[in-house]
């Protein structure tokens, strides 16, 4: 008997499953990388010998008006380890640059002050301009453009207008995006909803290159890539960190160059291959990844392609607060067949894009084509409501799942589900 530990909310599911059974498990090496200099180091190695790019002190001479995009609370980018050194470099270049640390809240809620100081330190917080951005405030937001999707590129006026516009952040895999870092910084992180919305258009989810490790023919990506062009995002610090949040590499230059040089490092410890199983594990990577449904879906879609249709995805994921997006649920109460819904919501226009919109077609899209047996703390009849089979520990979970897919079917196991780029064989 295998005993596989599974990240889930604080703590771990132990999964214990026969050996005969276990067709592959899916773990890929970002843990076990061990990089050559401290964080610090990387860091100052990074900004010293940027990719593609002049010196981050070389482009700010001359440039008064400097703007640094900052993450914001919903994600985890050491911003204590790479937004000194860039500021440094910035005021190096120009003493008397006048710096505004805009942060990237996409369609968020604000940043508060204490998330601010937590994540960056009270002495940043103190000493410099910070301004949150605001998807829905009009007075500050100016339009640069068309995208390639043909929606509108309309983003912070204070990034428009700076004389110099850079960002950190960091670099992970992203369900539909590819990856984030790099060009999201602008789109969404400092783009209009509008803008936004029409990114995240059912059309460019429904493309195959919409997926986890993909850039090349992605067209969510290559609308992000030309916002951050039309904004005139110069440079990037970004970093990548393991699941202990420890940062293993830093990747600085020019936004596209340095970002596909980080994403190629990722991955090469993060792809993995499998042939499709007719039930796969899968976590979404414990705390504070796993808190709700919503940000479970990037799981259950790393699974996607290495379960067989027909098959089930078995999710494991706490889901402490619930849904996370009343709009969210609403899809699936309206149109319960998944099917029917997956077939609604791609005929929906770019231009009619609605919030979580995405979220509830990627689900869908798994849905249509594999059961998902879902154990979670989430009320039963909500996890029902979304057409999946509620289960409130493992054994009763792999028990659920063979009775669809048979007491003696294959498994594939993805302990982290979103640290991981899978791909079927």
């Amino acid at each position: 008997m295998a005993h596989i530990r599974l990240p889930y909310g604080r703590g771990f599911l132990d999964a214990a499953i026969p050996d005969s059974r276990i067709r592959a498990v899916l773990r890929g090496r970002l843990e076990e990388y061990v990089p050559a200099l401290p964080a610090a180091e990387l860091t100052e190695a990074a900004l010293e010998q940027p990719v593609g790019s002049p010196t981050l002190a070389s482009l700010a001479a001359g440039r008064r008006r400097v703007v640094v995009i900052l993450s914001d609370h919903t994600r985890p980018v050491p911003s204590k380890l790479l937004l000194p050194p860039m500021l440094r470099e910035i005021r190096r270049g120009n003493p008397d640059a006048e710096i505004t640390l805009l942060v990237a809240t996409g369609c968020h809620r604000g940043t508060t002050r204490e998330e601010l100081t937590a994540k960056c330190g009270e002495d940043i917080v103190r000493r410099e301009r910070i301004v949150v951005h605001d998807c829905d405030d009009t007075a500050n937001l100016v339009r640069l453009g068309t995208l390639p999707s043909g929606g509108a590129l309309i983003v912070n006026r204070l990034a428009a207008e700076a004389d110099l516009l850079v960002a950190e952040g960091f670099i992970e895999p992203h369900f539909f995006a590819g990856f984030s870092g790099g060009r999201k910084s602008v789109l969404p992180g400092i783009a209009s909803r509008a803008t936004v919305l029409a990114n995240h258009n059912a059309a460019f989810l429904a493309d195959p290159h919409a997926r986890a490790g993909i850039l090349d023919d992605n067209p969510i990506h290559r609308d992000m890539l030309f916002a951050a062009r039309a904004a005139g995002l110069a440079f990037i610090a970004n970093a990548v960190i393991n699941a202990r949040h420890e940062t293993v590499a830093v990747f600085a230059g020019d936004p596209d160059a340095a970002h596909r040089r980080g994403t190629d490092f990722l991955s090469s410890l993060c792809a993995v291959s499998a042939a499709p199983a007719p039930i796969t594990v899968t976590t979404n990577n414990g705390y504070p990844l796993d808190q709700n449904l919503y940000q479970s879906v990037k799981g259950l879609s790393s699974a996607e392609p290495v379960t067989q249709d027909g098959g089930v995805i078995l999710m494991a994921s706490a889901c402490t607060d619930g849904v996370g997006g009343d709009a969210f649920l609403r899809f699936f109460r309206e149109t319960p067949d998944a099917a029917s819904l997956l077939r609604r919501i791609e005929a929906v226009p770019a231009g009619q894009t609605t919030p979580d919109q995405w979220q509830a077609q990627v689900l869908a899209r798994i849905l249509a084509k594999k059961k998902v047996v879902f154990l979670s703390g989430a009320d039963p009849d909500l996890v029902r409501a979304f057409g999946m089979i509620p289960a409130a520990d493992f054994p009763e979970a792999l028990a659920l799942a063979d009775r669809i897919a048979g007491a003696d079917a294959g498994i594939n196991v993805i302990p982290e589900g979103i640290s991981v780029i899978p791909r079927a064989v």
